[in-house]
This record gives structure tokens, sequence and C-alpha cells, in this order.
């Protein structure tokens, strides 16, 4: 039942998921990692509010480009029958570990407004704290209420069904 009606079942469905996701997920990781590396102040703040919509398009580039190996190390974690909690902290995870990854580098490149080897010289200082960071803001906030949005959207699909 959690399988059918908190997860995307068609391509609508599956941009929704996506958009809640990435619209929250950003906009609480990016300060985050930000406010980290540069102090909690106003100003970095209203620094990371420019940088958001690009930051956006490249999470969205990422869930896209890592989409694949996610789903792979996924199905190697779980296994037939495990419930719907495993898979989905099992998907989450894998999502995480791989987009974490990429975007420690080309997070840094876009907020530095730069490309440099900076972060790929400190890629092991800085990249368990982001997917420390990543990981909690999806598992406990993101993930849950994008599937609260399909969880509703699916119900009121489904009464429409039955009543038609």
């Amino acid at each position: 039942m959690d399988f059918h009606m908190k997860l995307p079942r068609n391509l609508i469905d599956m941009i929704i998921f996506m958009g809640v996701v990435s619209v929250l997920s950003v906009n609480v990781i990016a300060p985050l990692i930000t406010f980290f590396e540069c102090g909690f102040h106003f100003q970095v703040w209203l620094r990371v509010l420019h940088i958001i919509p690009l930051i956006w398009v490249c999470v969205i580039l990422t869930v896209l480009l890592t989409l694949k190996p996610a789903e792979w190390m996924t199905r190697k974690i779980v296994r037939e029958g495990d419930s719907f909690r495993a898979f989905l902290l099992a998907n989450i995870v894998s999502s995480v570990f791989f987009m974490s990854i990429l975007l420690t580098i080309v997070g840094t490149w876009i907020g530095n407004r730069h490309i440099s080897l900076d972060p790929v010289v400190g890629f092991f200082y800085k990249w368990p704290r982001n997917f420390a960071i990543s990981l909690a803001v999806e598992a406990l906030f993101a993930q849950p209420i994008a599937r609260f949005v399909l969880y509703r959207l699916h119900l009121r699909a489904d009464a429409r069904e039955k009543a038609a």
C-alpha cells in the first residue's frame, strides 16, 4: 500500500516529487553548508539566496545523473520482502551518497563562482559533513513532506477514479 500511495506512479508524479524534494532541500541544505563554511550571519544568507537558483538547477541535473547508480545501490542493500521504510532509507542513503559526492565539488564551484581544485583537495574534510547534513534534511524533512504530497494527490486521484 505504501509503495502504491507514497511513491511516484507516473512521470507527472515524479516531476512533482522531484520538485518538492529539490526545492525544500536546496533551500535548507545550501544555507546550512554555507553557514558552516562562512559563519552564521545574515549577510551570508543573503549571498546564498542569489546562488540558490543555480544550485537548484545543478541539483536537478545531479538527481538525473545519479538516479541509475542510486537505484543499483538500493537494490544491493534491500532484499525482496523488506519493508517500505527499509526501501526508503536505503534509497535515500544511496541517492544522498552519490549526490553529495558531486555537489560537494560542484556546489563549492558555484558558491565561490570559481572553478579550482580546492574542493577536490579538501574533499575528505568537507564531504562527511555535507553528507550528514544532506542525509538528515532528506530523511527527516524533504522526502517525508514530498511523500505526504504524493499521498494526498493519490488519495484524490483514487477517489475521482472510484467516483467515475
